[in-house]
């Protein structure tokens, strides 16, 4: 592919500042160590891609949704003051140290990064040069030259499913003569970003080795290269697709900036999603993990054990990230478990922990075990009538509108989710779970025997057998996990009635009680999803073999224990992706590249909470669940979506004369 030349500034200080830099590889924390070094010698060679990797957009534990990739260390992790892309969208809802996300754009940063982009830029001459001169060899130039464009392909990647078109830069940047007009460069179109990514992928593809190398480095393979291909031209193929279910107007538009491709257009990418899938589909050295439990059981631990203890000795994981030792001075751990475990199981005293809230929206979703052909999701069953109820201020229910639900009665807290899938239990922390050997209580209210309910307010009640009863079903503050001291600073608890499982070190210990105690390791990119984006693009494309798309649908759900066939069906491969990928930080972007985001978040939407209530009418007392509006998203009058907010502010026009996005 011929490289051509582009100057670029965001504003003309900045580069200045990348100007006086010099060589990308003399920024590297050695001091003064030579390009030449670095590339002859191993340990060089290592400590050089780590700086490269560090460049890449992965959006892992120590990605903070408010301040952007690798927040690490002092300032991010998978919500390092309870943060998670997963609730800006419907999968969670966190109120902690950095705020309440009252949208889906809040408090989200960009990542306009053309500074690594120069970076990277610069290493590809630089190899080639050390190539010339005999300083490596062709397979170690081949490497690296793979290894760069894979790290370019993600960045213009993340930049493009966040701006549109971008300004497109294949050489290291240059200071201007005089006139800072002479290195402008225009955004390109929307589709000639995504092919240029597209472009780069296949240049990494095309060079990476099959295997990682023979020295263990976690580093970017073929597969590893296929795979992000493989989301990728699923993303521009749904964006080509429905791009104009939510139309904008503008100069951006008009020039096709940002959306105004073809059905033709997502066609082409469906393809490009369909092959590099089907590659990764057909290598035997990939399957999903144990794909045939003996009974649900068995598959709960095994989905459990998959993100507890991630490895390469995994065969369905293509790409991770691993982290070590766990200690605050290395800062080589992640902050997940530190931020994240419930409070009756939080192992330090910090403040502003504990405030995962799982939404009761997507625990609806996942199935049950009746497994009847059809895949239907299996809301909690709350009541005798129907399941489309919630309560918009719950402390405010009158003895009179308590009295007219008609409530199903439960012996334990748990009960209601005994037969749902579990994938649910193993990702969620339910009422009446048990994690680190804790029972977790979930209790946000009572109901005294003359029918009056006390609902987040602390009450003490004699029940009808003489026992007494408390509001969050404990007296003690640490004795239960959620719904204390709502909208307070000291609310470290889950404000839904359910909180986060998936990720957490449960069955291992913590390896150090400091704040990057976690060591267990990101999986990026596996197999099961690459099923479901064979899947998706079979359906929308019509191209593809659509009866292998339902065997993989199908070989997800039998892995969760499921013994039914479910047809191949959009709807089916979406509800699928909801709860196979349920917090890996794809639910976000689904909704934004399939133009949803509007249509479900467009009017003043709540999310919603399930708060469990012991009936103290009856004796003995017995259980019942009422669904409400989440508190957070009733205290703001909803969680809403502006449609141009599909694409966020092009930074530093005043200075760059780009075009700006549509309405800002």
């Amino acid at each position: 592919m011929m490289r051509k030349r582009f100057i670029y500034l965001t504003v003309f200080t900045s580069l200045l500042l990348l100007g006086a830099c010099g060589d990308f590889l003399n920024l590297e924390p050695l001091d003064r160590v030579s390009k030449e070094y670095l590339l002859d010698t191993p340990a060089g060679v290592k400590t050089l891609m780590a700086t490269l990797y560090n460049r890449l957009p992965m959006e892992d534990f120590v990605f903070r949704p408010s301040g952007g990739f690798n927040q690490h260390p002092g300032g991010g992790g998978a919500g390092d003051g309870g943060w998670s892309l997963a609730s800006n969208s419907d999968e969670a809802i966190i109120y902690g140290p950095s705020g309440y996300t009252s949208s889906p754009t809040s408090g989200l940063a960009g990542h306009w990064d053309y500074t690594s982009i120069r970076y990277i830029n610069q290493f590809l001459v630089d190899i080639d040069n050390l190539k010339a001169d005999g300083r490596i060899d062709g397979v170690l130039h081949k490497q690296l030259y793979g290894e760069a464009h894979f790290i370019l392909a993600n960045i213009y990647y993340a930049m493009v499913k966040r701006y549109g078109g971008v300004p497109i830069i294949t050489e290291p940047q240059a200071l201007p003569e005089s006139d800072v007009s002479e290195v402008m460069v225009p955004r390109s179109t929307e589709k000639a970003t995504y092919d240029f990514v597209m472009s780069e992928f296949d240049l990494a593809i095309a060079n990476l080795p099959d295997e990682r190398p023979s020295d263990g480095s976690l580093r970017a393979t073929k597969w590893v290269a296929l795979a992000h291909k493989s989301r990728a031209a699923l993303h521009a193929a749904s964006v080509a697709k429905f791009w104009d279910k939510a139309p904008l107007t503008g100069q951006a538009v008009d020039e096709k900036l940002v959306g105004g491709m073809t059905l033709a257009d997502a066609n082409n990418y469906y393809q490009q999603c369909i092959d590099a899938s089907e590659q990764i589909i057909a290598n035997t050295s990939f399957s999903l993990y144990k794909p045939d439990p003996a009974n649900k059981e068995e598959a709960a631990k095994n989905y459990q054990d998959m993100f507890e203890s991630p490895s390469y000795q995994n065969p369905e994981i293509i790409f991770m990230k691993s982290y070590i030792d766990g200690s605050s001075a290395s800062g080589q751990g992640h902050v997940t478990d530190f931020w994240f475990y419930p409070k009756q199981a939080c192992y330090h005293t910090m403040y502003m922990s504990s405030r995962w809230g799982t939404t009761l929206d997507i625990v609806d979703v996942f199935e049950d075990y009746t497994d009847d052909g059809t895949g239907s999701s299996a809301p909690i069953i709350t009541r005798t009538d129907n399941e489309n109820t919630y309560i918009p201020d719950p402390k405010g229910l009158t003895n009179d509108q308590l009295a007219a639900i008609p409530f199903v009665h439960y012996d334990t807290q748990y009960e209601p989710f005994v037969d749902k899938d579990v994938r649910l239990q193993a990702s969620v922390l339910l009422p009446g779970s048990v994690f680190k050997g804790i029972l977790i209580n979930m209790q946000g209210g009572l109901i005294r025997p003359n029918g009056k309910p006390e609902i987040y307010t602390d009450a003490e009640v004699v029940g009808p057998d003489s026992k007494t009863y408390y509001t969050y079903g404990s007296n003690n503050i640490s004795g239960y996990s959620a719904f204390g001291a709502l909208g307070t600073a000291q609310a470290n608890y889950s404000s839904t009635g359910f909180a986060l499982r998936k990720f957490l070190q449960d069955t291992k210990t913590v390896t150090n009680l400091g704040m990057y105690g976690s060591t267990q390791g990101w999986i990026d990119i596996r197999l099961a999803e690459i099923y479901l984006n064979y899947a998706e693009a079979v359906l929308e494309s019509g191209y593809g073999d659509a009866g292998l798309a339902e065997t993989y649908l199908n070989a997800i759900r039998k892995r969760a224990a499921h013994t039914d066939d479910i047809p191949l069906t959009i709807e089916n491969v979406l509800k699928e992706r909801r709860v196979e990928l349920i917090f890996e930080n794809h639910r976000y972007w689904d909704l934004i590249r399939r133009r949803d985001t509007h249509i479900i978040f467009g009017g003043q939407a709540r999310r919603h909470s399930l708060v469990p209530i012991i009936d103290l009418r009856q004796n003995p007392p017995k259980y019942v669940f009422l669904r409400v509006n989440n508190y957070y998203d009733e205290g703001v009058r909803g969680f809403t979506f502006q449609p141009r907010a599909y694409y966020m502010s092009i930074p530093g026009v005043s200075s760059n004369q780009l075009v700006q996005n549509p309405e800002y």
